[in-house]
């Protein structure tokens, strides 16, 4: 069964999620973006489930940059987005820090 259809979230405000929406940001880059093709729950496999499969698709997408960035710069706190996990993400905003400092 579709976990979408299930969450409690579904009738809630995306913003309470996601942020507000940058009116001015340019996310073009998405329709280009090769996991619209595929299973979204590749993207948010259940704890212990591989990431894997999802990597592989991130992999040869030609807008896994952007992805990635898009990711970084908002708590997207789940999922695999522009071919990292969560915790791959959160070691690279603090190797981004640590480079910063």
């Amino acid at each position: 069964m579709d976990w979408a259809v299930l969450a409690a979230c579904q009738d809630k405000d995306p913003v309470l999620f996601f942020g507000p929406v940058d009116e001015d940001e340019d996310l073009s880059w998405q329709d280009a973006a090769r996991c619209a093709e595929a299973d979204p729950e590749l993207w948010f496999p259940e704890r212990g489930c591989s990431t894997r499969p999802a990597k592989r698709i991130c992999a040869g997408c030609e807008v896994q940059p952007q992805c990635l960035e898009f990711a970084l710069a908002r708590p997207e706190l789940f999922g695999v987005w522009g071919g990292l996990s969560e915790r791959e993400r959160q070691q690279l905003r603090v190797t981004r820090l640590e480079e910063a400092a």
